[in-house]
C-alpha cells in the first residue's frame, strides 16, 4: 500500500528536475476557458482570497492574481515556488496536507492534476485540510485526469523520478455524476477524459455542486500531466 508521506521526496525531485520545462508549456485553450469560467463564478460569489493547491509554476495563480485576487501559490516544490515568487506570488513550500493556515481563511481553493498524487487512503484527509481551509460556502475547483482505480509508479512517465499516480477513481468519478464541464465553452474532440468538479462547503463538509468529464485532444504525453 502506498502512503502520501512516502511519495513526497521523489514527486519533489521529479518536479524540481521538471520546473524549468513546465514553466516554458503553453496552456491549452480548454484549461484556459476552465480557468475563465472559474474566475467568473469567484466574481459572482464575492470571493477575494483565493489558495492554489499544487501551483507548478504559478501561471494561474498569477492570472488569478492579475484579475485582482488576494492568491497565495502552494506547491511541493522549492523549484516550483521559485517560480511562483519570481513573479511576485505569495507562495509558500507547502504539500496538500500539510496546509498550515488558519481554518476558513480562503474563499476559494483551485487545484489542477496535485490530488492524483495521493494515494487512495490518504484522499481523506486530503480533503478535509482543504474544507478546513475554506470559508463556509467556499468553492474548491478540482481537475484531474481520470483513471481507472489503479495506483502505482508510472513507467511511462517521463519525468525522473517517475511519479506515483492515484488514479483515484473515488475522485475522478465525481465527474459521472453530470455530463458538462464548468465552463460552457470548452472544446470536444476526444481523445483523455478530464475530470471537473466545483465543490463548496455546505454543513462543514465539502459538497459537490457541479460536476462533468471533459474530452480534450492530447499532446506528448509530457504535457498532460
Amino acid at each position: 500500500m502506498f502512503h502520501y508521506e512516502e511519495l513526497l521526496g521523489s514527486l519533489r525531485a521529479a518536479y524540481d528536475r521538471g520546473a524549468e520545462f513546465r514553466e516554458n508549456l503553453a496552456k491549452q485553450p480548454w484549461k484556459l476557458a476552465e480557468r475563465d469560467a472559474f474566475l467568473a463564478l469567484l466574481r459572482s460569489s464575492g470571493a477575494s482570497r483565493l489558495l492554489e493547491v499544487g501551483a507548478g509554476t504559478g501561471q494561474d495563480s498569477s492570472f488569478f492574481a492579475s484579475e485582482g485576487l488576494s492568491v497565495v501559490a502552494t506547491d511541493l516544490s522549492p523549484a516550483m515556488v521559485s517560480y511562483c515568487r519570481a513573479k511576485g506570488l505569495d507562495a509558500r513550500v507547502v504539500d496538500v496536507l500539510a496546509l498550515d493556515f488558519d481554518p476558513a481563511s480562503f474563499d476559494a481553493v483551485y487545484s489542477v492534476n496535485c490530488l492524483l498524487h495521493v494515494p487512495n487512503v490518504d484522499l481523506p484527509r486530503a480533503l478535509s485540510t482543504i474544507a478546513t481551509v475554506l470559508r463556509p460556502g467556499g468553492l474548491f475547483y478540482l481537475g484531474l485526469w481520470g483513471g481507472d482505480g489503479t495506483e502505482g509508479i508510472l513507467e511511462r512517465d517521463q519525468h525522473v523520478p517517475k511519479r506515483f499516480f492515484g488514479k483515484a477513481q473515488r475522485l475522478a468519478g465525481i465527474a459521472q455524476s453530470g455530463a458538462r464541464s464548468i465552463g460552457d465553452d470548452v472544446g470536444r474532440h476526444g481523445g483523455a477524459q478530464f475530470a471537473v468538479a466545483l465543490i463548496h462547503i455546505l454543513n462543514g463538509a465539502l459538497a459537490v455542486v457541479a460536476a462533468g468529464q471533459i474530452e480534450v485532444d492530447v499532446g506528448p504525453f509530457a504535457t498532460l500531466l
